[in-house]
């Protein structure tokens, strides 16, 4: 049912920063990132999803300052050809542990590029570059979905718990409930054929 490649990417779930409980300190297995200009106190969710369909199929979570391209080999299944991502997982094919996977070493990898790095055409010629990239663009923002639905329709835009697992534990199962509502919003029979 859900073939046709994989689109990867992380959001960033905070966590209280404040000290005033019982033990005077923030939780102990959340850590702190920089994401734009402003910094975040909590912890990083990687998720794998189908291309074809936007069903999340694989799901990890990290403290926030651990970097989104190292988590990719969990995200990708074995029968994954393609993979998308954006500019933040440029060079995915050139790591050790991608080079030493024989599956993901031979998959294509379509990964958006910096808009910086994108040259502009002159006017009256067709920027085939900039298609390509919105091409790719429009595939990969099926990632976006699901965080939509788990952050802003279940409210899960800040950790309840403290530590990872509990944590880890929610969003499973939130996620698996994004999934079932994007199946019911589009029409598809809950029922197996």
């Amino acid at each position: 049912m859900m073939r046709g490649g994989t689109i990867v990417d992380a959001t960033l779930i905070s966590a209280p920063s404040s000290t005033k409980n019982e033990k005077k300190e923030r939780d102990p297995e959340m850590h702190q990132t920089k994401k734009g200009n402003g910094w975040h106190f909590g912890m990083k969710c990687p998720v794998g999803v189908d291309a074809g369909s936007g069903y999340v199929h694989s799901l990890e979570t990290t403290v926030a300052n651990v970097h989104d391209i190292t988590m990719v080999p969990q995200l990708v299944r074995e029968d994954d050809e393609v993979l998308y991502g954006d500019s933040g997982y440029i060079g995915i094919e050139k790591r050790e542990e991608v080079k030493s996977l024989p599956h993901m070493s031979t998959m294509e990898y379509r990964i958006n590029r910096r808009h910086k790095s994108v040259q502009r055409m002159p006017e009256g010629f067709i920027d085939w570059e900039k298609q390509i990239e919105r091409r790719k663009s429009s595939v990969r923002s099926r990632v976006e979905h699901p965080f939509l639905i788990v952050k802003r329709f279940f409210g899960f835009a800040r950790t309840v718990y403290r530590g990872l697992a509990k944590n880890t534990h929610r969003l499973h199962s939130l996620f698996a409930s994004a999934n079932l509502l994007m199946c019911v919003r589009s029409g598809r029979s809950l029922r197996p054929a």
